[in-house]
């Protein structure tokens, strides 16, 4: 059989076998469904995500090899160091979960994600998620001033990191490393980060093949 496959109405339907996604586009998997919070955790339980622009069906993809960062592995150069022993920012968890994504899905034309793809309807789904507890962010701010963050969807022991914004300088590297080290160093054994980017190349992260990601994936959420 090759894909994608349509989803049926059922937020709880099984998706198929990861190892079924295309080569090309890389991971695509399935097409349809909906965005509900059963869905989603669905989806990211079994390490698939949507990731579609505005007037497309929701598009459900699982590449391979996938970009992960284990933070035992997580470098932060001697720059960044010194930048994160300035605190140079107030780095917050879930207290400003909607202005986050607000500012993820903002246009930006200088960094490595180009925001388009979180379509409203995005936006309102992991708001959702964060209000029944699945999905959390990291703020960094200037005084009151919103300058940097990351949001994601946590499960078990896995993170998936969704996207990141910076307004000032090292502020998405800071709240990621704080994510990691500080606010749930404990609770988190992978950060599923989905495709690689040379900014989180910098901090420690590699790609896995499927084998080892569902490996990793049934270790972390079991």
């Amino acid at each position: 059989m090759e894909g994608p496959f349509w989803l049926s109405d059922d937020p709880q339907g099984p998706f198929p076998p990861l190892h079924l996604a295309l080569e090309q586009p890389n991971g695509l998997l399935a097409v349809g469904g909906d965005l509900s919070p059963q869905r989603l955790l669905n989806a990211y339980s079994h390490g698939i995500f949507p990731w579609y622009s505005e007037g497309e069906p929701i598009l459900w993809w699982s590449p391979a090899p996938r970009a992960v960062l284990f933070p035992d592995e997580l470098h932060i150069g001697r720059s960044l160091k010194k930048r994160i022993r300035q605190h140079p920012f107030k780095v917050t968890l879930n207290h400003a979960f909607p202005e986050v994504i607000d500012a993820c899905a903002a246009p930006r034309s200088n960094t490595e994600e180009s925001g388009t793809w979180i379509t409203e309807e995005m936006k309102q789904a992991y708001i959702q998620l964060h209000q029944l507890g699945h999905a959390h962010s990291v703020e960094c701010w200037d005084e009151n001033q919103l300058v940097g963050g990351i949001y994601g969807i946590q499960i078990g022991k896995l993170f998936c990191g969704e996207s990141m914004f910076t307004r000032s300088n090292d502020a998405s590297k800071i709240a990621l490393v704080t994510l990691l080290t500080e606010f749930k160093g404990d609770e988190i054994g992978m950060m599923d980060i989905q495709m690689m980017s040379p900014h989180l190349l910098q901090l420690g992260a590699r790609e896995i093949s499927r084998t080892e990601y569902q490996r990793e994936l049934a270790r972390l959420t079991g």
